[in-house]
């Protein structure tokens, strides 16, 4: 449906910010949308590829200062990468999105760019925890690279899936960062304490770490797995090791989150742990 809308502030040729009848401030992105306008010009929705309302003031904003700061062809690449990721996870994206992920890959490519060049030490990890997102975000890499004639290292697509993860999820970068070093930290743990080598793209491994996370969040939202008084017993006679491991795990993710964890999850963890040495 084509919405006739005031221009409120022109960006560049490719953005302007504009004021639509219900007095919603949203921001348009075409290309050539805002050539030649000035505040008070009326263009219609119609003429824009991508219609943002950024119903969060504060992200609004944000994303109002740093579009000015990026290449115009770049912000239309950009509207490119967000309707993929839209279309490939099938959900639609929180708006912090279109700042954090701009930022980041415009950010990116300038190191690059300056020979400048970061490792992600939770590649690995983040497969694990998030194939989907992994899997859109080597896409994505490859939509950058395809456009840039250059190799972004393999790196910024975990840092990518994360963004993604975070944007389907309404949960902050920061936050999923911080559970996925923890998962890394506890499976070091159990590394050292078992004395085994992970092969990390094993079944095995890969249901360790997804059972972590489930574990994680179920912390985080204060959830219980149930009680299992009788199970616990019989494994804590039969596999004391993995038994005796499994609540320093616990010991560590409530320390680490600083929440109680649900004795249960030991039951749980000991299972998981008596796998990887079998």
């Amino acid at each position: 449906m084509t919405t006739q809308v005031t221009v409120e502030r022109v960006l560049n040729n490719n953005v302007v910010v504009a004021v639509h009848p219900n007095n919603d401030e949203i921001i348009l992105i075409g290309k050539g949308i805002g050539f030649g306008k000035k505040q008070g010009d009326e263009v219609t929705t119609e003429m824009a590829e991508k219609t943002y309302r950024l119903e969060d003031a504060s992200i609004q904003e944000k994303y109002k200062q740093l579009l000015p700061q990026i290449d115009e062809e770049f912000i239309g690449f950009m509207n490119d990468i967000m309707n993929h990721i839209e279309v490939r996870m099938g959900s639609k994206l929180n708006e912090h999105i279109h700042i954090a992920l701009t930022d980041h890959i415009a950010f990116a490519i300038k190191r690059m760019q300056e020979g400048l060049e970061f490792t992600n030490p939770l590649l690995i990890e983040i497969k694990s925890l998030y194939p989907k997102e992994h899997e859109v975000a080597k896409e994505i890499v490859g939509m950058i690279n395809e456009r840039l004639h250059f190799e972004m290292p393999e790196g910024e697509v975990g840092f990518i899936a994360i963004h993604i993860h975070s944007a389907i999820t309404d949960k902050k970068v920061t936050e999923i960062n911080k559970d996925s070093e923890l998962i890394q930290y506890l499976t070091t743990i159990i590394q050292n304490q078992l004395a085994i080598d992970f092969d990390k793209q094993s079944v095995d491994y890969h249901r360790l770490v997804q059972h972590l996370r489930r574990a994680i969040e179920r912390v985080h939202k204060g959830e219980s797995v149930g009680e299992r008084k009788k199970l616990d017993d019989l494994l804590k006679i039969e596999y004391p090791l993995c038994y005796n491991l499994a609540w320093k795990l616990i010991k560590v993710m409530q320390q680490r989150l600083q929440k109680p964890v649900d004795d249960a999850e030991a039951v749980y963890l000991t299972i998981h742990l008596q796998r990887l040495i079998s």
